[in-house]
């Protein structure tokens, strides 16, 4: 199988090489074909922009200020998420407006009390979040992407186009929903889910990617639906953040917990189900801690590979590591470029293809069977 670029063979590898291995550097994971003499070719290709590299810094509070922003550009991401504009805090905001310029007289003063000081640690709404868009875009060299949460119809979605003319390069729409409705079905939910991706990517005029948690039946049909409504990359898989209880209050609360490499593996085998099946840019994020972690997104079939709670842990320089680390990998493999090894253990080209899929299932149980059990 050959890369279709000019840049050389894309060598072919087995999922279980893979695995043995760990992308270590010490293993037999070497690619069959010649690769680049010299300097390797980081760029990567997403939403149709051209990125200097395949890290990008996925929303978070980091991404909402310009000197973390900044430090993030000088350790060589690719481009940028803000944090999220939420749909409870922008409908917040506009019955507010209605209710002090007396449009409204229906509006519930205690339906949307409490979301202002909410959000306010995180962002600090949307007129704030515009100015930020612009310094962004002022102050950084690589794309800048704006996120909108929510899930459901609404007015909400019209700020994606405000967010455009601020000057974001790409909207991320990240579909957080909790179907906990039984009288509700899948098909409800994700007729609506599609609506709200029309209305945005009608709203604007730039890329919509769409993030999913991993929650959807028929995940591989459902992406080539949110495509068809027009969106240009999927970004996955949003990491729901679960609730606790408190055994002293009885209370139920928060917990974040940042998430670690062992996580990666759901996104990894979906970028490799998905790569060359649809006609959309692909994202990895949720376990992108250490150099490795990029590399196998990226072979797996991932255009780019996203990472938080790796810069919220070790500070935004720590993306200088991912990008390093990437190229010594790709260096000592002789890969000429990013494009040339994306995809390379995708299911398309692995000799194993059904490792992806029940069969990775009951190898690993047989396996776990014939080591632990006597």
């Amino acid at each position: 199988m050959t890369a279709g670029n000019g840049a050389g063979p894309r060598p072919t590898y087995s999922f279980t090489d893979l695995e043995e291995d760990e992308l270590s550097g010490a293993g037999r994971i070497v690619p069959s074909g010649p690769g680049a003499q010299g300097e390797v070719d980081l760029t990567a290709t997403y939403l149709g922009m051209h990125l200097r590299s395949p890290v990008v810094a996925s929303s978070s509070p980091l991404t909402g200020q310009i000197a973390s922003l900044q430090a993030l550009d000088a350790a060589g991401v690719g481009a940028v998420v803000l944090p999220s504009l939420f749909e409870e805090q922008l409908e917040h905001e506009s019955q507010e407006v209605d209710r002090f310029l007396g449009l409204s007289s229906d509006v519930n003063p205690e339906a949307t009390y409490g979301y202002a000081p909410v959000f306010e640690d995180y962002n600090r709404g949307s007129v704030q979040y515009l100015n930020l868009i612009r310094e962004a875009k002022a102050e950084l060299d690589v794309p800048v992407i704006a996120s909108l949460n929510g899930s459901t119809t609404g007015g909400w979605t019209e700020y994606a186009k405000m967010l455009t003319n601020a000057g974001a390069d790409a909207i991320e729409l990240n579909i957080y929903q909790v179907a906990a409705d039984p009288d509700r079905g899948g098909r409800d939910v994700e007729a609506e889910t599609l609506d709200v991706v029309r209305d945005v990517v009608g709203a604007c005029d730039v890329p919509v990617a769409v993030k999913l948690s991993p929650y959807w039946s028929a995940l591989g049909a459902f992406a080539q639906r949110l495509v068809g409504e027009g969106a240009a990359g999927l970004v996955l898989f949003n990491r729901f953040y679960q609730p606790d209880i408190d055994l002293e209050t009885l209370a139920v609360g928060p917990r974040l917990v940042l998430s670690n490499s062992e996580e990666l593996r759901l996104p990894l085998r979906w970028m490799a189900m998905l790569h060359g099946r649809i006609d959309a840019s692909l994202a990895a994020t949720t376990g992108i801690h250490e150099p490795t972690d990029v590399v196998k997104v990226l072979l797996a079939g991932a255009n780019v590979a996203m990472t938080t709670s790796a810069v919220l842990r070790h500070g935004p320089g720590h993306a200088a590591t991912l990008v390093d680390g990437l190229r010594a990998w790709m260096e000592a493999r002789d890969y000429a470029s990013v494009e040339q090894m994306t995809g390379s253990v995708s299911q398309r080209s692995v000799t194993d293809p059904a490792a992806f899929e029940r069969a990775n299932y009951l190898q690993t149980l047989t396996k776990y069977s014939s080591e632990y059990v006597t």
